[in-house]
Protein backbone atom coordinates (compact mmCIF):
# COMPACT_ATOMS: atom_id res chain seq x y z
CA UNK A 1 0.00 0.00 0.00
CA UNK A 2 3.29 2.33 0.80
CA UNK A 3 4.60 2.00 -2.60
CA UNK A 4 1.56 2.63 -4.08
CA UNK A 5 1.09 5.71 -1.92
CA UNK A 6 4.62 6.77 -2.76
CA UNK A 7 4.40 6.20 -6.53
CA UNK A 8 1.31 8.19 -6.94
CA UNK A 9 2.76 10.76 -5.01
CA UNK A 10 5.76 10.54 -7.41
CA UNK A 11 3.68 10.51 -10.21
CA UNK A 12 1.90 13.47 -9.23
CA UNK A 13 4.87 15.27 -8.62
CA UNK A 14 6.13 14.47 -11.68
CA UNK A 15 3.32 15.80 -13.70
CA UNK A 16 3.56 19.16 -11.65
CA UNK A 17 7.22 19.20 -12.53
CA UNK A 18 6.56 18.47 -16.39
CA UNK A 19 3.57 21.64 -16.42
CA UNK A 20 5.58 24.02 -14.79
CA UNK A 21 8.18 23.67 -17.54
CA UNK A 22 6.48 24.07 -21.20
CA UNK A 23 8.48 22.08 -23.19
CA UNK A 24 8.26 23.66 -27.42
CA UNK A 25 7.17 21.52 -30.25
CA UNK A 26 9.00 23.63 -32.80
CA UNK A 27 12.53 24.51 -32.49
CA UNK A 28 14.93 26.99 -34.50
CA UNK A 29 18.86 26.00 -34.24
CA UNK A 30 21.40 29.10 -34.20
CA UNK A 31 24.91 27.69 -35.13
CA UNK A 32 27.81 29.01 -33.81
CA UNK A 33 31.37 28.57 -35.30
CA UNK A 34 34.17 29.67 -32.81
CA UNK A 35 37.64 28.40 -31.95
CA UNK A 36 37.30 26.30 -28.53
CA UNK A 37 40.84 25.38 -29.23
CA UNK A 38 44.55 26.65 -31.18
CA UNK A 39 45.97 30.09 -30.73
CA UNK A 40 42.66 31.63 -30.64
CA UNK A 41 41.02 29.28 -28.23
CA UNK A 42 40.74 31.32 -25.07
CA UNK A 43 38.67 34.20 -26.87
CA UNK A 44 36.73 31.94 -28.88
CA UNK A 45 35.08 30.28 -25.70
CA UNK A 46 34.95 34.60 -24.18
CA UNK A 47 32.59 34.95 -27.01
CA UNK A 48 30.54 32.59 -27.43
CA UNK A 49 29.99 32.77 -23.18
CA UNK A 50 28.22 35.72 -24.27
CA UNK A 51 25.89 33.66 -26.44
CA UNK A 52 25.37 31.00 -24.03
CA UNK A 53 24.13 33.90 -21.78
CA UNK A 54 22.52 35.84 -23.88
CA UNK A 55 20.68 32.21 -24.70
CA UNK A 56 20.08 31.68 -21.09
CA UNK A 57 18.48 34.95 -20.96
CA UNK A 58 16.52 34.53 -23.69
CA UNK A 59 16.00 31.08 -24.38
CA UNK A 60 12.62 31.41 -27.23
CA UNK A 61 11.88 33.92 -29.68
CA UNK A 62 8.43 33.97 -31.70
CA UNK A 63 8.32 33.61 -35.19
CA UNK A 64 5.46 34.16 -37.19
CA UNK A 65 3.22 33.85 -34.51
CA UNK A 66 5.06 30.72 -33.12
CA UNK A 67 7.26 30.62 -29.96
CA UNK A 68 10.17 28.61 -30.93
CA UNK A 69 12.92 27.05 -28.70
CA UNK A 70 16.41 28.32 -29.36
CA UNK A 71 18.91 25.91 -29.56
CA UNK A 72 22.57 26.50 -29.73
CA UNK A 73 24.53 23.97 -32.07
CA UNK A 74 28.41 24.73 -31.35
CA UNK A 75 31.39 23.30 -33.09
CA UNK A 76 34.73 24.41 -32.57
CA UNK A 77 36.95 25.43 -35.80
CA UNK A 78 40.13 24.69 -33.79
CA UNK A 79 41.60 28.39 -34.93
CA UNK A 80 42.48 26.78 -38.30
CA UNK A 81 41.66 27.98 -41.82
CA UNK A 82 42.41 24.42 -42.94
CA UNK A 83 39.55 23.03 -40.94
CA UNK A 84 37.07 25.40 -40.27
CA UNK A 85 35.38 24.60 -43.76
CA UNK A 86 34.62 21.13 -42.23
CA UNK A 87 33.39 22.62 -39.02
CA UNK A 88 31.00 25.07 -40.81
CA UNK A 89 29.92 21.98 -43.05
CA UNK A 90 28.98 20.21 -40.35
CA UNK A 91 26.51 23.03 -39.06
CA UNK A 92 25.61 23.30 -42.67
CA UNK A 93 24.36 19.80 -42.42
CA UNK A 94 22.63 20.31 -39.11
CA UNK A 95 20.20 22.57 -40.77
CA UNK A 96 20.77 25.79 -38.73
CA UNK A 97 18.99 29.03 -39.82
CA UNK A 98 21.61 31.58 -39.07
CA UNK A 99 25.60 31.05 -37.90
CA UNK A 100 27.21 32.91 -35.12
CA UNK A 101 31.36 33.81 -35.53
CA UNK A 102 34.01 33.62 -35.85
CA UNK A 103 36.58 35.25 -33.05
CA UNK A 104 39.43 35.12 -35.77
CA UNK A 105 38.84 36.82 -39.10
CA UNK A 106 41.09 33.89 -41.22
CA UNK A 107 38.75 31.48 -40.10
CA UNK A 108 35.84 33.31 -40.63
CA UNK A 109 37.19 33.83 -44.26
CA UNK A 110 37.76 30.35 -44.71
CA UNK A 111 34.41 29.22 -43.90
CA UNK A 112 32.54 31.83 -46.00
CA UNK A 113 32.14 29.74 -49.05
CA UNK A 114 31.05 26.72 -46.88
CA UNK A 115 28.23 28.81 -45.69
CA UNK A 116 27.52 30.36 -48.86
CA UNK A 117 26.91 27.13 -51.07
CA UNK A 118 25.22 25.63 -48.06
CA UNK A 119 22.36 28.93 -48.06
CA UNK A 120 23.26 29.97 -44.50
CA UNK A 121 24.13 33.33 -43.48
CA UNK A 122 26.56 34.12 -40.79
CA UNK A 123 27.01 37.42 -38.41
CA UNK A 124 30.34 37.80 -37.44
CA UNK A 125 31.13 38.85 -33.71
CA UNK A 126 34.60 40.16 -33.78
CA UNK A 127 36.20 39.31 -37.17
CA UNK A 128 37.93 42.96 -38.01
CA UNK A 129 39.69 41.92 -41.51
CA UNK A 130 37.29 43.02 -44.54
CA UNK A 131 37.55 40.04 -46.46
CA UNK A 132 34.82 38.77 -44.41
CA UNK A 133 32.36 40.58 -45.47
CA UNK A 134 33.92 41.84 -48.68
CA UNK A 135 31.86 40.97 -52.17
CA UNK A 136 29.02 38.42 -50.34
CA UNK A 137 25.67 39.01 -49.48
CA UNK A 138 25.58 36.61 -46.89
CA UNK A 139 28.27 37.17 -44.25
CA UNK A 140 27.37 40.06 -42.06
CA UNK A 141 29.31 41.24 -39.02
CA UNK A 142 28.62 43.21 -35.89
CA UNK A 143 32.39 44.82 -34.71
CA UNK A 144 34.20 47.38 -36.50
CA UNK A 145 36.74 46.67 -39.31
CA UNK A 146 40.60 47.06 -38.81
CA UNK A 147 41.43 50.06 -41.50
CA UNK A 148 39.12 52.01 -38.53
CA UNK A 149 40.89 50.06 -35.98
CA UNK A 150 44.44 50.62 -37.23
CA UNK A 151 43.48 54.22 -37.89
CA UNK A 152 42.55 54.67 -34.02
CA UNK A 153 45.82 52.95 -33.09
CA UNK A 154 48.40 55.00 -35.62
CA UNK A 155 46.58 58.34 -34.73
CA UNK A 156 46.54 57.01 -30.47
CA UNK A 157 50.18 56.22 -31.14
CA UNK A 158 50.87 59.67 -32.70
CA UNK A 159 49.16 62.14 -30.57
CA UNK A 160 49.71 60.08 -26.85
CA UNK A 161 53.18 59.17 -27.13
CA UNK A 162 54.38 61.13 -29.91
CA UNK A 163 55.58 58.27 -32.01
CA UNK A 164 57.21 58.77 -35.19
CA UNK A 165 59.06 55.21 -35.43
CA UNK A 166 56.71 52.19 -35.07
CA UNK A 167 57.90 48.02 -34.66
CA UNK A 168 55.29 46.00 -36.12
CA UNK A 169 55.37 42.54 -35.55
CA UNK A 170 52.47 40.32 -37.10
CA UNK A 171 52.34 36.50 -37.98
CA UNK A 172 52.77 35.09 -40.90
CA UNK A 173 49.83 33.66 -42.80
CA UNK A 174 47.41 35.24 -39.85
CA UNK A 175 44.61 37.20 -42.10
CA UNK A 176 43.61 38.99 -38.82
CA UNK A 177 47.54 39.64 -38.06
CA UNK A 178 48.23 40.72 -41.32
CA UNK A 179 45.67 42.79 -42.00
CA UNK A 180 45.91 45.30 -38.57
CA UNK A 181 49.63 45.47 -39.08
CA UNK A 182 49.17 46.94 -42.98
CA UNK A 183 46.44 49.35 -42.18
CA UNK A 184 48.13 50.43 -38.90
CA UNK A 185 51.62 50.62 -40.71
CA UNK A 186 49.60 52.79 -43.59
CA UNK A 187 48.15 55.43 -41.50
CA UNK A 188 50.55 55.20 -39.42
CA UNK A 189 52.93 56.75 -41.99
CA UNK A 190 49.69 58.74 -43.42
CA UNK A 191 51.04 60.64 -40.27
CA UNK A 192 54.24 61.36 -40.84
CA UNK A 193 55.81 58.23 -39.11
CA UNK A 194 58.31 55.61 -40.32
CA UNK A 195 57.27 51.75 -39.51
CA UNK A 196 59.79 49.02 -39.07
CA UNK A 197 58.31 46.00 -39.98
CA UNK A 198 58.59 41.85 -39.09
CA UNK A 199 57.06 38.90 -39.29
CA UNK A 200 57.20 35.93 -37.42
CA UNK A 201 56.44 32.10 -37.75
CA UNK A 202 53.65 29.62 -37.26
CA UNK A 203 54.48 28.16 -33.45
CA UNK A 204 57.05 30.32 -32.70
CA UNK A 205 57.24 31.49 -28.85
CA UNK A 206 60.49 33.01 -28.73
CA UNK A 207 59.96 37.03 -29.31
CA UNK A 208 63.37 38.31 -27.86
CA UNK A 209 64.99 38.92 -31.29
CA UNK A 210 62.25 41.10 -32.22
CA UNK A 211 62.63 43.24 -28.75
CA UNK A 212 65.85 43.94 -29.60
CA UNK A 213 65.30 44.92 -32.96
CA UNK A 214 62.67 47.24 -31.63
CA UNK A 215 65.07 48.65 -29.24
CA UNK A 216 68.23 48.50 -31.14
CA UNK A 217 66.41 50.79 -34.13
CA UNK A 218 65.23 53.12 -31.56
CA UNK A 219 61.09 52.75 -32.09
CA UNK A 220 58.54 54.71 -30.12
CA UNK A 221 55.87 51.64 -29.93
CA UNK A 222 56.09 48.52 -30.34
CA UNK A 223 52.51 47.05 -32.14
CA UNK A 224 51.64 43.22 -32.57
CA UNK A 225 48.10 42.27 -33.21
CA UNK A 226 48.33 38.38 -32.60
CA UNK A 227 46.59 36.04 -30.40
CA UNK A 228 46.36 35.88 -26.66
CA UNK A 229 48.94 32.85 -26.39
CA UNK A 230 51.45 35.18 -28.60
CA UNK A 231 50.80 38.25 -26.51
CA UNK A 232 51.52 36.26 -23.02
CA UNK A 233 55.22 34.93 -24.66
CA UNK A 234 55.78 38.45 -25.93
CA UNK A 235 54.57 40.59 -22.54
CA UNK A 236 57.30 38.28 -20.40
CA UNK A 237 59.72 38.40 -22.72
CA UNK A 238 59.54 42.45 -23.25
CA UNK A 239 59.51 42.63 -19.59
CA UNK A 240 62.37 40.23 -19.08
CA UNK A 241 63.99 42.66 -21.23
CA UNK A 242 63.41 46.03 -20.09
CA UNK A 243 61.45 46.96 -22.87
CA UNK A 244 60.40 50.47 -22.15
CA UNK A 245 57.97 51.58 -24.96
CA UNK A 246 54.34 50.76 -25.09
CA UNK A 247 53.24 47.56 -26.37
CA UNK A 248 50.13 48.29 -28.59
CA UNK A 249 47.72 45.76 -30.01
CA UNK A 250 44.01 45.68 -31.46
CA UNK A 251 40.89 43.57 -29.68
CA UNK A 252 42.71 40.69 -29.72
CA UNK A 253 44.58 41.25 -26.76
CA UNK A 254 41.70 42.44 -24.67
CA UNK A 255 41.36 39.06 -22.49
CA UNK A 256 41.99 38.42 -18.93
CA UNK A 257 44.59 36.35 -20.45
CA UNK A 258 46.65 39.63 -21.10
CA UNK A 259 45.93 40.86 -17.99
CA UNK A 260 47.69 37.80 -16.49
CA UNK A 261 50.76 37.70 -18.27
CA UNK A 262 50.94 41.92 -17.36
CA UNK A 263 50.33 42.04 -13.02
CA UNK A 264 53.29 42.64 -11.68
CA UNK A 265 55.43 43.48 -14.47
CA UNK A 266 56.86 46.92 -15.91
CA UNK A 267 55.44 47.42 -19.23
CA UNK A 268 52.96 49.41 -20.78
CA UNK A 269 49.98 47.72 -22.58
CA UNK A 270 47.39 49.92 -24.80
CA UNK A 271 44.37 47.77 -26.49
CA UNK A 272 41.63 48.93 -29.05
CA UNK A 273 38.07 47.24 -28.22
CA UNK A 274 34.20 46.65 -28.84
CA UNK A 275 33.06 47.06 -24.62
CA UNK A 276 34.28 48.53 -21.47
CA UNK A 277 33.35 46.97 -18.28
CA UNK A 278 31.16 48.86 -16.67
CA UNK A 279 28.86 50.45 -19.67
CA UNK A 280 25.95 48.40 -18.46
CA UNK A 281 25.83 47.25 -15.14
CA UNK A 282 23.01 45.47 -15.41
CA UNK A 283 24.85 43.13 -18.25
CA UNK A 284 27.93 43.18 -16.08
CA UNK A 285 26.05 42.00 -13.46
CA UNK A 286 24.06 39.11 -14.94
CA UNK A 287 27.05 37.77 -17.20
CA UNK A 288 29.43 37.79 -13.79
CA UNK A 289 26.78 35.67 -12.37
CA UNK A 290 26.57 33.61 -15.29
CA UNK A 291 30.48 33.12 -15.50
CA UNK A 292 30.76 32.14 -11.74
CA UNK A 293 27.96 29.27 -11.81
CA UNK A 294 29.53 27.10 -13.02
CA UNK A 295 32.94 25.93 -13.14
CA UNK A 296 33.49 25.21 -16.91
CA UNK A 297 32.57 28.98 -16.97
CA UNK A 298 34.49 30.04 -15.17
CA UNK A 299 37.15 28.05 -16.72
CA UNK A 300 36.72 29.50 -20.44
CA UNK A 301 36.37 32.83 -19.04
CA UNK A 302 39.84 32.13 -18.28
CA UNK A 303 39.79 31.36 -14.43
CA UNK A 304 38.14 34.89 -13.20
CA UNK A 305 34.30 36.99 -13.85
CA UNK A 306 36.37 40.25 -16.32
CA UNK A 307 34.12 40.72 -18.69
CA UNK A 308 35.66 40.48 -21.70
CA UNK A 309 34.46 42.90 -24.71
CA UNK A 310 34.29 39.53 -27.14
CA UNK A 311 31.46 37.97 -24.66
CA UNK A 312 29.38 41.52 -24.74
CA UNK A 313 29.88 41.12 -28.56
CA UNK A 314 28.87 37.47 -28.55
CA UNK A 315 25.78 38.72 -26.21
CA UNK A 316 24.64 41.07 -28.45
CA UNK A 317 25.21 38.83 -31.73
CA UNK A 318 22.85 36.43 -30.17
CA UNK A 319 20.06 39.22 -29.96
CA UNK A 320 20.56 40.06 -33.67
CA UNK A 321 20.33 37.55 -34.56
CA UNK A 322 16.64 36.79 -32.89
CA UNK A 323 16.23 40.18 -34.24
CA UNK A 324 16.17 38.68 -38.09
CA UNK A 325 14.39 35.98 -37.11
CA UNK A 326 11.57 37.67 -35.67
CA UNK A 327 11.79 40.21 -38.85
CA UNK A 328 11.92 37.35 -41.19
CA UNK A 329 8.91 35.37 -39.53
CA UNK A 330 10.75 32.29 -40.52
CA UNK A 331 13.36 30.02 -40.07
CA UNK A 332 14.10 29.39 -43.07
CA UNK A 333 17.94 30.64 -43.62
CA UNK A 334 16.98 32.49 -47.18
CA UNK A 335 14.27 34.38 -44.98
CA UNK A 336 16.60 35.14 -42.52
CA UNK A 337 18.97 36.44 -44.69
CA UNK A 338 17.14 38.59 -46.29
CA UNK A 339 15.49 39.99 -43.07
CA UNK A 340 19.28 40.78 -41.78
CA UNK A 341 19.96 44.12 -43.68
CA UNK A 342 17.20 45.54 -42.44
CA UNK A 343 17.51 44.73 -38.67
CA UNK A 344 18.23 46.59 -36.50
CA UNK A 345 19.59 46.37 -32.49
CA UNK A 346 20.30 48.46 -29.20
CA UNK A 347 22.73 46.24 -27.48
CA UNK A 348 24.97 46.56 -24.08
CA UNK A 349 27.68 47.47 -27.12
CA UNK A 350 25.90 50.08 -28.39
CA UNK A 351 23.62 50.48 -31.91
CA UNK A 352 23.86 47.94 -34.54
CA UNK A 353 22.69 48.23 -38.02
CA UNK A 354 24.28 47.17 -41.20
CA UNK A 355 25.46 49.23 -44.19
CA UNK A 356 23.49 48.26 -47.45
CA UNK A 357 26.53 46.96 -49.72
CA UNK A 358 28.33 44.43 -47.90
CA UNK A 359 26.73 44.15 -44.55
CA UNK A 360 29.05 45.20 -42.05
CA UNK A 361 28.44 47.66 -39.06
CA UNK A 362 27.65 51.31 -39.01
CA UNK A 363 30.43 51.31 -36.13
CA UNK A 364 32.61 54.94 -35.73
CA UNK A 365 33.74 54.65 -32.32
CA UNK A 366 36.66 52.27 -30.67
CA UNK A 367 37.66 51.68 -26.96
CA UNK A 368 40.75 52.50 -26.11
CA UNK A 369 42.22 50.63 -22.47
CA UNK A 370 45.05 50.11 -20.84
CA UNK A 371 46.87 47.03 -18.62
CA UNK A 372 46.44 48.61 -14.83
CA UNK A 373 49.60 46.01 -14.27
CA UNK A 374 49.47 46.70 -10.23
CA UNK A 375 45.63 45.82 -10.57
CA UNK A 376 45.06 43.02 -12.78
CA UNK A 377 42.68 45.10 -14.30
CA UNK A 378 41.66 46.99 -17.44
CA UNK A 379 41.71 50.84 -17.16
CA UNK A 380 39.77 53.13 -19.45
CA UNK A 381 41.57 55.45 -21.78
CA UNK A 382 39.26 56.97 -24.06
CA UNK A 383 36.85 56.53 -26.82
CA UNK A 384 37.70 57.23 -30.23
CA UNK A 385 35.18 58.15 -32.19
CA UNK A 386 36.67 58.94 -35.11
CA UNK A 387 40.19 58.67 -36.99
CA UNK A 388 41.47 62.02 -37.97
Amino acid sequence: MKKRILSAVAAGLLAVSVAAVPVLADTVTIGIYEPASGDNGAGGKQEMLGMQYANEVAPTVEIGGTEYEVKLDPVDNESSNDKGPSAASKLVGDGVSVVLGSYGSGVSIAASDIFKEGGIPAIGVTCTNPQVTQGNSHYFRICFLDPFQGSVLANFANETFGAKKAYVLAKLGDDYSQGLAFYFTQAFEGLGGEVVKADFPEGNSDFTSYITDAKNEGCDVFFTPTSTEAAANTIEQAAAQGLEIPLLAGDTWDSNVILNAAKGKNVQIYVTTFYQEGGDPDFDAGVKEFINSKPENLANNGGDDTVAAVTAMGYDAYFVALEALKNAGSTDPAAVNEALWTTTYDGVSGHIEFEPENGDAVRDSAFVKSANTETGAWDFVSVQTVAE
